[in-house]
C-alpha cells in the first residue's frame, strides 16, 4: 500500500471552523481505515503509512490547541477504535500549510507577518512538515522573490527562534490545555452526529458537512462586513492607495510548449497499448478491483493523466455539490 494524505485543507479554506476542520478530517481519516479494514487488511499493516494535511489560520493559540488536539484524538481513535497494537499507527502525521484565504489583495507586505504567525503556531502545535504560502498568493503564482521570502520564514522559525528544540513547548499551560480539551470535545461530538449517520460517507451524500462549512462561511462574512472581525487592511487600517507589488507574469509560449509535447507523446506512443490499457482499467473499476497497478501500468504506456481521469469519470461519474438550503 502507498503512502495517503488525508486533507483538511479545502475544509477550511472554504470556510469551515477550526473544530470543523478537525472533526471532517479525522472523521474522513475514519473512513480510510475502515475502508482498509473492510478490504481485509490488518489496521497495523497500513495506518502507519496514513498521514494528515491541516490548514493553519491566524487565531494563534486556537491553531496550536487544534493540531495537539488532533494528535491526541487520532491515537485513542486507533488504540480504542480501530485496536491498532503498532505504535506507528497511532501517530499523527501530518502537513500543515499556512491559510491561503486569510491572505488579502490589500497591502500585501502583510501577508508575510501573517504567514509567520501561522506557520510558527503549526511548529509549536507540532506539525511534521510545513509549507508557507507567499505574500502575492492573492494576485499570482508567486515570484521567485516571494516564494524565497516564504521559504526564509520557515527557515528562520527553524533556526534563529529555538522553538523546535522542545517537543510539546506549550503543554501544561492552563489555556492551551483548557482549549486543547475544548476543541476536542467539540470536534468530538460531530464526529459522534456523523458516526450516527452511518459514517462520513453518508454525511457527505447527506450534504452535512457542505451544510456546516457554508453557514460557518456566511456567519463569518457577516461578522467581517458588521466590523466583528477585523481583517487589517481591509475593514481596519486601511489605505486609499493600492500597494501593488511585482506580480509573476507566464508566458504563453510556456504553454504552447506544453501542448505540443502532449500531441508528440501521443503521436508516438503505441495507440493500441494505450487503448488495451484503458479498457482495463475500465473494467478494474466496473468490477471494483484495485485500479493502482492498472494505473501503474497506463502511465508506463504513456496514457496521460486526463486520459485516466476521462475514464473514472466515465465508470463512477461526477460528484455534483447539493443546493444548500
Amino acid at each position: 500500500m502507498e503512502h495517503d494524505s488525508i486533507s483538511g485543507y479545502h475544509i477550511r479554506e472554504a470556510g469551515a471552523t477550526a473544530v470543523q476542520e478537525l472533526a471532517f478530517t479525522l472523521a474522513d481519516g475514519i473512513a480510510y481505515v475502515e475502508a482498509g479494514r473492510e478490504a481485509g487488511l490488518d489496521v497495523d499493516a497500513f495506518a502507519p503509512r496514513l498521514s494528515f494535511f491541516f490548514d493553519v489560520h491566524s487565531d494563534f493559540f486556537e491553531e496550536i490547541a487544534k493540531f495537539r488536539a488532533a494528535r491526541r484524538m487520532w491515537a485513542r481513535i486507533m488504540r480504542e477504535r480501530f485496536g491498532a497494537r503498532d505504535p506507528r499507527s497511532w501517530v499523527l502525521r501530518t502537513h500543515a500549510q499556512t491559510a491561503g484565504v486569510t491572505l488579502t489583495a490589500q497591502q500585501p507586505l502583510n501577508n508575510v507577518a501573517r504567514t509567520a504567525l501561522q506557520a510558527l503556531a503549526a511548529v509549536l502545535g507540532g506539525c511534521q512538515s510545513l509549507h508557507t504560502n507567499s505574500m502575492d498568493e492573492t494576485y499570482a503564482l508567486p515570484t521567485e522573490e516571494a516564494a524565497t521570502v516564504a521559504l526564509r520564514t520557515q527557515q528562520i522559525i527553524a533556526h534563529e527562534t529555538g522553538v523546535t528544540s522542545t517537543v510539546d513547548p506549550l503543554g501544561g499551560a492552563y489555556f492551551v490545555e483548557a482549549l486543547t480539551d475544548r476543541i476536542e470535545a467539540e470536534a468530538h461530538a460531530y464526529i459522534t452526529k456523523i458516526d450516527e449517520m452511518g459514517g462520513m460517507l453518508v454525511a457527505i451524500e447527506r450534504g452535512y458537512p457542505m451544510r456546516e462549512i457554508a453557514d460557518t462561511s456566511y456567519r463569518q462574512q457577516q461578522q467581517l462586513e458588521a466590523g466583528e472581525k477585523t481583517v487589517v487592511g481591509v475593514n481596519a487600517f486601511a489605505q486609499d492607495e493600492p500597494a501593488p507589488i511585482p506580480t509573476l507574469t507566464v508566458d504563453p509560449e510556456v504553454e504552447r510548449r506544453q501542448v505540443e509535447r502532449v500531441a508528440r507523446v501521443r503521436a508516438e506512443r503505441d495507440a493500441s497499448a494505450v487503448q488495451r490499457v484503458l479498457d482495463t482499467l475500465a473494467r478494474t473499476a466496473e468490477d471494483g478491483g484495485n485500479t493502482m497497478p492498472v494505473i501503474v501500468e497506463a502511465v508506463r504506456a504513456r496514457v496521460t493523466l486526463g486520459e485516466i481521469c476521462d475514464v473514472f469519470r466515465r465508470v463512477y461519474g461526477e460528484y455534483r455539490e447539493q443546493a444548500v438550503l
